[in-house]
């Protein structure tokens, strides 16, 4: 399988099938589309599957990726639009209520491990570590902290500009419970989006700026943009695929999630992506950026996705 790097750039909405790839798999004689959508960190993931998936079937397959936020994603999955969510937070219990109300069963898998990285831009020398209290007092509703001198004596008396995703995903939904200790509970002054890639290019292009979201965005625009240590109790802690996975990088480590209907598991072509998914993601998700489950983990996706025994 080829090597990826670059795939956290391009449009928010893509179908990914190959045309024309020479390479032929189990999955060759299977046809139709594959319909996913939901979180921006997610995304690069589910898209490299879908390329690699695309060419493994000669492009008989079609898998579209959207990054409309973990939020959003729910809304499609639950009202039967789409086949999988990518979801960068757990289903919550309401959206499990509206699946429910509208058939639609599903199984959660586990696909790979993040670490929420907090960055400033490579200008700003003063900034290396933040405590989990300080990253509290400026993002916690109603913050008053304007200016980094502020936040810290020592620091410079310099306007903070601070950049993050919007409401409906789910990189904000953890962070605010993991920081701010209340899920949603954040300031609302700060530039929103739910496509990271609008994130990096913020702070990249303000010397007193400072955002968050997942590992791999950094990991891609690392001339860019300077990673901060987060301190949350025990030391300041970098995330890397070391500290990530071991849970070091706390508390902004946290898994990464699909969500599958059951009913579109019924669709050979389904079936197909889902296999090839959990069978090459430890090969892929390193590639992207992020943080591979053990090989128990994988086995036992595909043990779910066998009995249709999950969530």
């Amino acid at each position: 399988m080829k090597t990826r790097t670059r795939v956290l750039t391009g449009v928010l909405s893509v179908g990914l099938a190959a045309c024309g790839g020479s390479q032929q798999g189990e999955a060759g004689a299977v046809s139709g589309t594959v319909s996913s959508d939901g979180s921006s960190t997610v995304f690069p993931v589910t898209a490299a599957m879908a390329e690699e998936f695309g060419i493994s079937t000669n492009g008989n397959v079609r898998v579209t990726v959207g990054q409309s936020g973990t939020g959003g994603g729910m809304r499609r999955f639950c009202a039967g639009e789409i086949d999988i969510a990518n979801a960068s937070r757990p289903i919550k219990d309401s959206e499990k209520q509206v699946c429910e109300a509208n058939g639609i069963e599903f199984i959660e898998l586990p696909v790979a491990f993040d670490g929420l990285s907090i960055v400033v831009n490579p200008q700003n020398t003063a900034v290396t570590c933040l405590t989990a209290e300080e990253l509290k007092r400026l993002w916690e509703p109603g913050s008053q902290i304007r200016t980094w001198a502020q936040l810290r004596q020592g620091l410079p008396n310099e306007p903070i500009k601070l950049y993050g995703p919007g409401t409906a995903s789910g990189t904000f939904d953890y962070f605010t419970e993991a920081i701010v200790g209340k899920e949603d509970a954040s300031r609302s002054d700060y530039t929103q989006s739910e496509d990271d890639n609008v994130l990096v290019q913020g702070v990249a292009g303000d010397k007193n700026s400072l955002g968050y979201f997942g590992y791999a965005y950094y990991a891609e625009n690392q001339d860019k943009l300077k990673l901060v240590q987060v301190d949350g109790g025990e030391g300041c802690v970098a995330p890397s695929p070391e500290t990530i996975r071991t849970g070091q990088y706390k508390p902004l480590s946290r898994p990464l999630l699909i969500y599958v209907s059951r009913k579109s598991l019924e669709r050979p072509e389904v079936q197909e992506f889902m296999r090839f998914y959990n069978e090459n993601a430890a090969e892929l998700v390193p590639q992207v950026g992020y943080v591979p489950m053990d090989a128990a983990a994988y086995q036992q996706n595909m043990t779910q996705l066998g009995t249709g025994t999950g969530a």
